[in-house]
């Protein structure tokens, strides 16, 4: 019976290695965030509001200004969570890729106006952003997944 034991390969060592793989994932992530947020908040501002759409304003009853700033607080604040709050982690995980979805309609905006915002030049950065979303939200999901180690 211990020959048994023995003979089974050990998946430990995987398991740890994609555990610790999806914590730095999830700093990355965290910290891509809170850079966003801040840029939203203060250098970028002006340029973010290209990105609303005429009616988010409508919908939300407000402007663009208040929507960029509270679009850059979310973000700082989902960056924080995201680290700062390990036993939420598949729920926070939800939410930043809900995030994800809900800014898409400004990137979908930014690239039919072909309008310019920071980082966003040309046509094909625009187009490219837009692509960008399916992997921010599957990364969002994977790395706050709860693994076997954490049940």
């Amino acid at each position: 019976m211990s020959n048994a034991r023995l003979a089974r390969p050990s998946h430990s060592g995987d398991r740890q290695g994609i555990a610790v793989t999806r914590i730095a994932a999830r700093w990355v992530l965290a910290l891509l965030l809170v850079a966003a947020g801040l840029s939203h908040l203060t250098w970028g501002r002006r340029g973010y509001r290209i990105t609303v759409p005429d009616w988010a304003t409508r919908l939300l009853r407000t402007d663009k200004d208040m929507i960029v700033v509270a679009s850059g607080a979310v973000e700082v604040m989902l960056g924080v969570a995201l680290v700062a709050l390990p036993r939420d982690r598949p729920r926070v995980g939800g939410i930043v890729a809900a995030f994800f979805v809900a800014v898409l309609p400004g990137n979908v905006h930014q690239w039919r106006t072909g309008r310019s915002a920071p980082l966003l030049r040309t046509d094909g950065a625009r187009f490219i952003r837009l692509f960008l979303q399916i992997p921010l939200i599957a990364w969002a999901l994977w790395c706050t997944r709860l693994d076997a180690s954490d049940e």
